[in-house]
């Protein structure tokens, strides 16, 4: 049976991967999946936030040199992911150039094609399976706005909450301006909004059924991560 390491970016998405994802993952035959954070996040002074690609190539790399019977993937902002300089992201810079529903993809492929070029010949790239949220975690709570309100404890918000979402043909679509990201936006409807303990009592209430339906790019990742544990114990 495989074992599935998400590479994380934060403690919210630790506990999304820890106490949502693990769970329906394994019913598709995983022997194990768990979180990571990236680069070391837990021994910063200020954890979470993303860091330079080469940093987190080197973790990715590591890993699936370490264990050759596992997978990798990851659950990174395309909102912040750095785009020039020494850390830059593979695509990230080429990205804003293609329509929406191709930014992440297009970030995505670039990963994909630097690990599989580090690894070197032989390597096998279904184990690599890179997802970038568009536009960043906080956009699936708007799969469903009652829910979110319910599950925080503010029902009043709901319709505020809806307003925002109506703006957009999906979640996955409310932009990554820094005023105006799906977090700057919730931090502005609900004060003293705290990320890892309210976004995952949220994502609970929703559901990942009402997640995936609202969201095709997620739905897309969680497929493909289905089918990579279907096909891995076939070949074992």
């Amino acid at each position: 049976m495989t074992r599935l390491l998400v590479h994380v970016e934060g403690e919210t998405e630790e506990s999304f991967v820890n106490e949502v994802l693990a769970g329906h993952l394994a019913a598709y035959g995983y022997a194990q999946v768990a979180a990571r954070l990236l680069g070391n996040a837990r021994a910063r002074a200020r954890r979470g936030g993303i860091r330079s690609w080469p940093t987190v190539r080197r973790d990715i790399i590591g890993h699936l040199r370490e264990d050759t019977a596992s997978i990798a993937t990851m659950m990174v902002d395309y909102y912040g992911l750095p785009r020039d300089g020494d850390g830059a992201w593979p695509g990230r810079a080429d990205a804003p150039r293609r329509r929406t529903e191709l930014q992440a993809a297009t970030v995505e492929q670039a990963l994909l094609e630097d690990v599989r070029d580090a690894m070197g010949g032989g390597f096998d790239s279904q184990r690599f399976v890179p997802f970038v949220l568009m536009h960043e975690f906080e956009a699936l709570l708007f799969s469903d706005c009652d829910r979110f309100a319910n599950a925080i404890g503010q029902g009043d918000v709901a319709d505020i909450l809806q307003a925002v979402r109506a703006q957009f043909a999906t979640p996955e679509e409310i932009d990554d301006s820094p005023e105006t990201a799906p977090s700057k936006r919730i931090k502005e409807i609900v004060p003293g909004y705290d990320k890892p303990f309210m976004g995952n009592l949220a994502i609970l209430e929703i559901g990942l059924a009402t997640i995936r339906s609202e969201c095709r790019h997620f739905d897309e990742w969680l497929a493909r991560l289905e089918q990579r544990a279907s096909t891995n114990s076939e070949g074992t």
